[in-house]
């Protein structure tokens, strides 16, 4: 089973990030926040024009939410989770301190 999360923007619920079991990434704007016009594009490559977007590798915008080098180990080393998984570190130090109106939360299942 993959793993989602929810993407807020400004707290508002923009949408929903998975990884699925086929290592596959799923983006999609729910449905209040995509027929919302007060409700921006979460980013520039991902504007509201399209409701689903699809990758076989984590999104560059949401990558970009990730700190890098020395701070990016430490975090990894800290969490004990392996560099290369990019998703779970994502999960794992996006709830708040993120760059920017947008925050990522796990969803439990």
């Amino acid at each position: 089973m993959g793993r989602k999360a929810a993407v807020y923007n400004n707290g508002v619920l923009a949408g929903i990030l998975e990884k699925s079991d086929r290592q596959q990434y799923i983006f999609r704007y729910v449905d209040d926040y995509f027929n919302n016009p007060a409700g921006s594009a979460i980013s520039l490559s991902m504007p509201k024009t399209q409701q689903e977007y699809r990758s076989h590798f984590l999104f560059p915008f949401f990558y970009g939410l990730l700190s890098e080098g020395v701070n990016r180990q430490t975090q990894c080393r800290l969490l004990r989770i392996d560099e290369n998984d990019h998703f779970s570190l994502l999960l794992a130090t996006a709830q708040s301190d993120t760059i920017g109106s947008i925050t990522v939360e796990e969803i439990m299942s």
